[in-house]
């Protein structure tokens, strides 16, 4: 699960550095108006749509609704930046990061779910740091190699890669935890790191 979550952020923060710029740069009427709005946008969309579902998740105990939850929202986000290639206007920008945070907004209670109950006892806090550790070497690192591409080749070759990167996340998922996932009346195991 770290290892998905360090190719799927590490696909994002590809982007980090250069959202903005590709706003004001490819985006009619482009300005940082329009980039602001679009952040808070993701953000908001994210946060009204989180909680709810994490709600609904915590009601049924089994973690295949989780597990799909998962899979689904990083399938979801890894459209998005497809979607960023044909983007003209502003508004354009507003849909496709209200899509994106749906589909994070399905990722991160999700995957902190199947991640608490797996997660080896005496050892949770390590086991937390590990995995935002990774997210932060992935998102610096992406970030970093992300303006660098950019200035290089432009901004579609970050785009292909950040959805390709998706994929291959939400594949691993599927190739290591589909035999995983638990039903309801399972106890779920405790694994060593």
């Amino acid at each position: 699960m770290v290892t998905s979550d360090l190719i799927m952020y590490s696909g994002w923060g590809l982007i980090t550095p250069i959202l903005a710029v590709y706003i004001l740069d490819k985006i009619e009427g482009g300005n940082v108006q329009v980039a602001g709005i679009a952040v808070g946008v993701y953000w908001v969309v994210k946060a009204l749509v989180q909680v709810p579902l994490a709600h609904f998740l915590d009601k049924n105990h089994g973690e295949k609704d989780d597990y799909y939850s998962l899979v689904g929202g990083i399938i979801l986000t890894s459209l998005t930046p497809i979607g960023f290639i044909f983007a003209t206007l502003p508004w354009h920008m507003y849909a496709l990061q209200a899509i994106h945070a749906i589909g994070m907004a399905m990722v991160v209670p999700s995957w902190a779910g199947i991640y608490t109950r797996h997660i080896q006892k005496k050892r949770e806090a390590f086991c937390w740091g590990l995995d935002s550790s990774a997210i932060s070497i992935g998102l610096g690192v992406g970030g970093i190699v992300g303006g660098i591409i950019a200035k290089m080749f432009g901004f579609i070759p970050i785009f292909i890669a950040v959805s390709l990167m998706g994929f291959v996340s939400a594949t691993l998922l599927l190739i290591v935890g589909s035999k995983d996932i638990l039903p309801k009346e399972r106890i779920y195991p405790i694994p060593k790191p």
